[in-house]
């Protein structure tokens, strides 16, 4: 079983590089709007925060470290929550263009990738017919031959740098029940020391599907390659981002929501902002019986390094 605590640690993925500005008014695309919406967010009860950059003149995701210091420091400065870099970035993106921002600040945590995979985005496109920017629509039809590169030396050399060079944890998103065997791999290799914590990814074009099932074989896979060694959160897509995020708690999970994962509050109900998303499911939290950590709580759970160790 994973370790026990009486907290549910609960992520806010800001803007993501999977939605397009046509899609929702609310996605933060400016880091003013970056900073703010993150901000928001800690104050509704996110204790962790996942941040990507975009481009501030079209909304194209950029892992240019430049704007990320745009948003960074104001972000620190307003909150005490953890902020969580990506080193996934975007599918089109090298992997060095992924790991600049991370390596330059130095966050006490970065996503990291645990296998290649499809990551397919085009279905999306249908759905609109008018585009802010030129850019958008092939973006999303060219996904069909987009292949997410995580191989192991990637991993390898995103462990050395980041977990061994700059002491940052990781949140391990594993998008299939492969990827939690090649986690479970590197961490016999070395690669990664417990507490480990898990990000269980649903509903993504090439991953494992939104069924309940298959939350439930993550989980006992993980209970098998970790024991007690481990935290774990869950990420659903779309349309089962809150009942995945509700699903995970009543089973002893934590969980992530945010504009990167579902643009909706509701059935066909836009949200207006990342902090709406996580007050909803805070009052889902504490209406079941449970509490949400602070941010000091979830340092202490997933072992971070502290905040005065970061370079922004």
């Amino acid at each position: 079983m994973a370790a026990k605590s009486d907290k549910v640690i609960v992520t806010c993925a800001i803007t993501g590089s999977i939605h397009t500005p046509t899609m929702s008014d609310a996605l933060p695309v400016t880091p003013d709007q970056i900073a703010r919406q993150a901000i928001e967010a800690a104050e509704a009860g996110a204790a962790v925060l996942h941040l990507h950059a975009r481009n501030p003149q079209d909304g194209r995701p950029t892992g240019d470290p430049a704007v990320f210091r745009q948003f960074l420091p104001r972000i620190k400065q307003a909150t005490d929550a953890v902020v969580n870099i990506t080193t996934g970035g975007s599918v089109i993106m090298t992997v060095e263009e992924r790991l600049a921002a991370a390596a330059e600040f130095s966050p006490e945590m970065c996503s990291l990738n645990m296998g290649s995979m499809n990551f397919a985005l085009y279905p999306m496109a249908a759905r609109y017919k008018k585009w802010k920017y030129d850019w958008e629509e092939q973006y999303l039809l060219s996904s069909d031959q987009n292949i997410f590169r995580n191989t192991f030396r990637d991993i390898e050399k995103i462990s050395k740098l980041m977990g061994e060079g700059h002491g940052t944890k990781f949140e391990h998103e594993c998008y299939d029940t492969g990827h939690l065997y090649n986690l479970a791999h590197c961490v016999d290799r070395g690669l990664f020391k417990p507490p480990i914590f898990l990000q269980l990814i649903f509903g993504i074009l090439g991953g494992i599907g939104i069924d309940v099932e298959n939350l439930m074989f993550m989980k006992r896979t993980a209970d098998k390659l970790f024991g007690n060694d481990y935290h774990w959160s869950v990420l659903g897509a779309g349309r089962a981002q809150i009942p995945f995020a509700t699903q995970a708690v009543m089973m002893g999970g934590n969980l992530r929501v945010g504009l990167e994962d579902s643009l909706y509050i509701a059935r066909g109900q836009l949200a207006k902002s990342n902090a709406e998303q996580v007050a909803k499911i805070r009052r889902i939290i504490e209406n079941l019986g449970y509490q949400i950590a602070t941010p000091k709580e979830a340092r202490e759970i997933m072992g971070l390094k502290g905040a005065d160790r970061v370079k922004f």
